[in-house]
């Protein structure tokens, strides 16, 4: 399906800019919003039959001890070879303790030691980057997660969770696989996602007791703070055996002054190994002097990391400092130093600084791809000292500086993958003077740093969607974050992301705007199944689109008209495509007439009005070739291929598929391409068609879904292997 909308992207329309006054977009200097792509970006996880993950985070430091925890582990989800038949085949466990407490590590080395206990791999799934304000998006997205590792490709995933989970539990069975949840905060997450291959694992963490999970057959263990002997051994192997050896009893009074909690010994290992005179009774009675603790932080049994935390900060230099208190109020997950410089108004030199420090002192952690996340009891450190420590409206502030960075990158990135797309935004004079990292040689891919980044980009909505000051800037974000979402299956954050861009643009009074977000929105809402609520959108869109008086933004929403009546009522997507046709013909938007004109062909079609439907076509494919839009001719080749086979025009048909099957190649186009091929050999096998032909096609087919993880690919193999070549 091609991306929705039509227009060049070279037509825009003025936008209210809440603190520039009327312009085309926020006019800033650059520096004060771009701060570059600092990361590697991780490559797309592969697509196939047989892929294997490798996706449980390494240990970054020796682990000590947790002996009890990881024979526990053994016994409870390692069978013995030839255990009874009664025994469970799928093992289940349960981690719960304090933040910090070192449950993730401990699950991480269980699965070091037990690697080849999971030939067919080990998954992962963060919970704390999936958190959202829509219930139950984060464990359908799990489920997609969870999908994309075992080589399911975005074109065929499910958009229903139930029809998600089904598929997980038929690519997982016959794999013995690891499954990690880790951060749960709901019980109800976890046993949805159990893989079906004998002999595979899943393994829950989480803050909150997670007893519920036995109903489903968890073992649930409680992960406790170190004992003493292993808290010294974490102390000395970070800072050195002979300091903690030189005062024994001043380093077990740290120990139990930071509780046996991993994070808080690794701060106070950090400052003893960066301050040599520093020693450990100097720090014992600085900590133990130490008066403020964490708001809202009782860990229970009167723990409290917020001591060593604060006597970390309090040796920071000024910027580093300031940069640790205002990325506390970053809303998103991970940041890199681009976004650091921007939150800071930092020079990137200095930011680079700032961040090494902040490393060095244990209150960063860096992720593989080289960005930058606080442990979530250290995020909430921050944005206390920030609180008290910041100028009134510096929040504000920060929220928008991060906002237009992630605007500039967004908006690149959406024109590096379709430039010639409606968009209602004109950010030409916001965009002139950012470097484009996409454009780069060597520069990410931008679907690649979409897919990456994306919950931050969501966190950063949110966040500016509750300032008065920020309207334009988030309808723009939203509109521009959409290209990912076309891509790529995340109904839940493209739902939530419309959701406050149409609202925000209301608030602006752009009704075009509106009008584009809102129809945008009935996408979503139509792949979840919400129909009446796809319709109200569309409603909406329409009475803004007449508000706007702009004839390509009306033609844009009778488009989206045309694809909600496309399932009921026939006739009305074709009066709705005609519209959208006669509309963007006015308009003299060449590309978005031929678009509608593809749409309205395929209904005339499907309504048996194949003759009118190949005029139609025709016109369509003439349009789109002198665009040079290859991709979307050869879609619409296809298109005449059957409708020439409706009327029994065999020889037309087979020749429009084959033309069109080979263009899609050409475009790399395969997900259309395998669908092209499976009609062209069901129309040749009626018609008495050469059969080996007829399975070369159907191989191909075969191929491509197998690469992409189709489910189709097990309906080809049975069709194949039993000789039957169209089903």
């Amino acid at each position: 399906m091609s991306a929705p909308g039509s227009g060049d992207g070279s037509r825009h329309i003025a936008a209210r800019n809440d603190f520039n006054g009327t312009s085309h977009g926020p006019v800033v200097q650059a520096a004060t919003i771009h701060g570059g792509i600092t990361y590697n970006v991780q490559q797309a996880p592969p697509s196939g039959v047989r892929v294997t993950p490798d996706e449980i985070p390494p240990l970054t430091v020796r682990f000590v001890n947790r002996t009890e925890g990881l024979a526990a582990l053994d016994g409870w989800l390692s069978p013995e070879e030839g255990a009874a038949d009664d025994h469970a085949s799928v093992g289940f466990a349960a981690l719960h303790g304090l933040p910090g407490v070192g449950k993730t590590a401990l699950v991480s080395r269980w699965a070091e030691r037990g690697r080849d206990r999971f030939p067919d791999g080990q998954i992962y799934v963060d919970f704390a980057t999936l958190r959202g304000e829509a219930a139950g998006a984060d464990v359908s997205e799990a489920a997609r997660r969870c999908l994309r590792s075992l080589g399911v490709d975005e074109a065929y995933i499910p958009a229903a969770f139930a029809d998600r989970t089904r598929l997980l539990r038929t690519r997982s069975a016959g794999r013995r696989l690891l499954v990690f949840l880790d951060n749960v905060s709901h019980p109800g997450q976890a046993a949805a996602l159990l893989p079906k291959g004998r002999g595979s694992v899943l393994v829950v963490a989480g803050a909150n007791r997670l007893g519920e999970l036995a109903l489903d057959g968890a073992r649930l263990m409680a992960v406790e703070p170190l004992d003493r002997d292993s808290a010294l051994e974490v102390l000395a192997d970070r800072c050195g055996a002979e300091k903690i050896a030189a005062d024994p009893v001043s380093a077990q009074r740290l120990v139990d002054l930071c509780d046996g909690l991993p994070v808080a010994l690794h701060v106070v290992a950090a400052r003893l190994a960066a301050q040599p005179r520093l020693t450990p009774a100097a720090l014992a009675a600085e900590l133990a002097a130490e008066p403020r603790r964490l708001a809202g932080m009782s860990l229970g049994k009167e723990r409290s990391v917020a001591a060593a935390f604060d006597l970390a900060y309090r040796e920071l230099a000024p910027q580093p400092a300031r940069l640790y208190r205002l990325m506390g109020w970053y809303p998103g997950a991970t940041f890199d130093a681009g976004v650091a410089a921007v939150a800071a108004g930092l020079e990137p030199e200095r930011t680079a600084d700032a961040l090494e420090e902040l490393s060095r002192a244990s209150l960063l952690e860096v992720t593989p791809d080289g960005r930058f996340r606080f442990h979530d009891l250290v995020r909430l450190h921050a944005g206390e000292r920030a609180t008290e420590e910041e100028a009134p409206g510096e929040r504000t502030a920060l929220v928008r500086r991060v906002t237009l960075h992630h605007l500039a990158l967004t908006a690149l990135a959406d024109r590096a993958v379709r430039l010639d797309r409606l968009r209602i935004a004109d950010l030409d004079q916001l965009l002139s003077a950012v470097p484009d990292p996409f454009a780069e040689p060597g520069g990410p891919r931008p679907l690649d740093w979409l897919e990456a980044e994306h919950r931050n980009i969501l966190g950063v909505l949110r966040a500016a969607a509750r300032e008065e000051t920020l309207h334009t800037e988030v309808w723009q974000l939203a509109e521009a974050f959409t290209v990912l979402f076309l891509h790529h299956r995340h109904l839940g954050d493209w739902r939530e992301s419309l959701e406050l861009g149409a609202a925000a643009a209301a608030e602006a009074l752009v009704p075009a705007a509106e009008a584009r977000l809102r129809s945008l929105l009935s996408r979503p809402l139509m792949d979840l199944g919400e129909y009446e609520a796809a319709r109200r959108e569309l409603d909406t869109a329409r009475a803004c689109a007449e508000v706007s008086g702009d004839l390509v933004v009306r033609a844009s929403v009778q488009e989206f008209s045309g694809r909600y009546w496309d399932r009921t009522d026939p006739v009305r997507a074709m009066e709705a495509y005609r519209s959208a046709l006669d509309l963007n013909t006015a308009a003299n938007e060449g590309r978005g007439a031929a678009i509608a004109a593809y749409f309205l062909g395929c209904a005339q079609e499907a309504a048996g009005d194949a003759r009118e439907a190949l005029d139609t076509l025709r016109g369509a494919h003439e349009a789109l070739n002198v665009r040079k839009d290859l991709r979307m001719a050869a879609r619409v080749r296809v298109a005449i291929g059957i409708a020439h086979d409706r009327l029994g025009e065999t020889d037309e048909a087979v020749r429009a598929l084959r033309e069109g099957a080979a263009a899609l190649r050409d475009q790399e186009a395969t997900h259309y391409e395998a669908q092209a091929l499976v009609a062209l050999a069901g129309i040749q096998e009626r018609s008495q068609g050469d059969p080996q032909e007829v399975r070369t096609h159907l191989e191909r087919a075969l191929e491509i879904y197998e690469a992409g993880g189709s489910p189709r690919a097990e309906e080809l193999r049975e069709r194949l292997a039993g000789g039957d070549a169209t089903g």
